[in-house]
């Protein structure tokens, strides 16, 4: 996606904004449906075809007000400290654990929906049980989460590799972020807790296979010790850090122009569709240290003027034809699970490997022949960590990931630096004798006159 193009699309979704709030006044929230979402993350025919579906449902019409966020943190700061009445949101799993904590989302009314056409049961039970690791630790907040949640796309984080330039067995291992091989050619998410949640798994690999330590524990109960231990991986590679990115490392990678990208798996798909038209290989691989598996979900949050539209929406997101038509558009995995999708994922002449899909799908979905890419096997997920929420050590962390982009000027871009200062310099210096010598040949000329 093109940097101006987010840009745009911000600016106008600010506007969008703007005037609705001015405008709210007008709105019948009885009949409205404000849906904030990530940008980029529906099939918008799937969006535009709710209304309908809603009035056959219910017989009422609803509005669908569709808005969209770049970053979780903003989107919480609108309900939080705003106070926005949204009716449906799609938080990471880290967000909804903070939400859930600070009691700002309220239960899904699946009361609502009759029987004929309930769809949430199509949620795989792989990713509620996920979500249950979410629930406040309180002992008076004990919550059933898949009662506030339903989930929609899930992934991995690996790397998304050009072959051209690097070799598979050296990237089974995070330790290929300060592979000095790969000197300036590789991009790194713009995300402290997803960095974070993958190199700790490096950091005690070896307290891993001692038993001493579980990777979800690893993850969950972040020390200033295991901090420090991230902190010195990331320093050490700051010389084959070229970038740090969000969203245009992976439309670098489709052109060649970068080696290893640090990537969600989601991300990772499209790459390797979008390189292929370009005449460019990708890959995508998870090390052998582990991941974290992440989720997004739909939500309902405590100021919401709709619940009702809202409880039937989320359903709807929950079918699983809806499910494969946003997965098709967007790229990314659902985590709806029925027969529907396995057999939409199973393309034995698309994918000669068949891999374990049991933990998703159950025991007929041993030997799929699905994209790895996105339905990693087993022993991915095995080794896989659920990311939470720092809570009390989120300052720290974010002076942690500060630190180390502030002191991630390879020696590469150190010289290009210098370079452009001296030849400024030289320019500057240059100029002013120039000027000089015109100035005294005009004296000069003045003086014969």
């Amino acid at each position: 996606m093109k940097i101006g193009y987010i840009k745009m699309k911000k600016i106008f979704s600010f506007v969008l904004v703007a005037m609705f709030a001015m405008s709210s006044f007008a709105i019948d929230r009885a009949h409205t449906l404000k849906v904030y979402n990530w940008a980029d993350y529906i099939d918008e025919e799937v969006l535009n075809s709710f209304p309908e579906w809603y009035e056959q449902m219910t017989g009422e019409k609803v509005e669908v007000i569709y808005q969209t966020f770049d970053i979780n943190e903003s989107m919480l700061t609108e309900i939080e400290v705003g106070h926005e009445d949204y009716d449906v949101i799609c938080p990471s799993e880290y967000i909804i654990e903070r939400m859930l904590k600070n009691k700002l989302l309220q239960p899904i009314r699946k009361d609502l929906v009759p029987a004929d056409h309930y769809y949430f049961n199509n949620v795989a039970p792989f990713a509620v049980e996920k979500f249950e690791q979410m629930a406040p630790k309180a002992a008076d907040s004990a919550i059933h989460v898949a009662d506030y949640v339903a989930g929609y796309m899930w992934g991995t984080t690996g790397w998304l590799y050009n072959p051209a330039y690097v070799e598979v067995d050296s990237i089974r291992s995070w330790s290929a972020l300060t592979n000095p091989k790969y000197a300036n050619h590789i991009f790194v998410k713009d995300a402290f807790r997803d960095v974070y949640s993958v190199l700790v798994l490096y950091a005690y690999k070896d307290e891993i296979a001692r038993g001493e330590v579980t990777r979800d524990e690893l993850v969950q109960q972040i020390t200033p010790e295991r901090m420090q231990r991230v902190e010195d991986i990331l320093i050490a590679a700051k010389d084959n850090i070229a970038g740090w990115e969000v969203d245009f490392g992976k439309e670098e990678m489709t052109k060649g122009k970068m080696w290893l990208n640090l990537s969600w798996s989601g991300d990772a798909a499209w790459a390797i569709e979008q390189a292929a038209e370009n005449g460019v290989e990708l890959g995508y691989l998870v090390p052998d240290e582990g991941t974290n598996v992440w989720f997004d979900g739909w939500c309902i949050p405590i100021y919401a003027k709709n619940v009702k539209a809202a409880t039937y929406f989320i359903n709807y997101m929950c079918r699983p034809d809806n499910a494969i038509r946003n997965m098709e558009e967007i790229g990314y995995v659902s985590v709806i699970a029925s027969p529907e999708i396995l057999d939409w994922a199973n393309d034995e002449e698309e994918y000669a490997e068949a891999v374990d899909l049991s933990y998703i799908f159950g025991d007929e979905a041993r030997a799929v022949h699905a994209n790895q890419v996105l339905y990693p096997d087993i022993s991915v997920i095995e080794r896989g960590a659920l990311m939470h929420d720092a809570a009390e050590q989120t300052e720290d962390m974010i002076k942690m990931w500060n630190r180390v982009k502030g002191d991630n000027l390879s020696s590469t871009m150190i010289v290009f630096i210098v370079v452009v200062f001296v030849a400024l310099a030289i320019f500057i210096i240059l100029g002013v004798i120039n000027r000089r010598k015109q100035q005294a040949l005009q004296k000069k000329h003045q003086r014969k006159r």
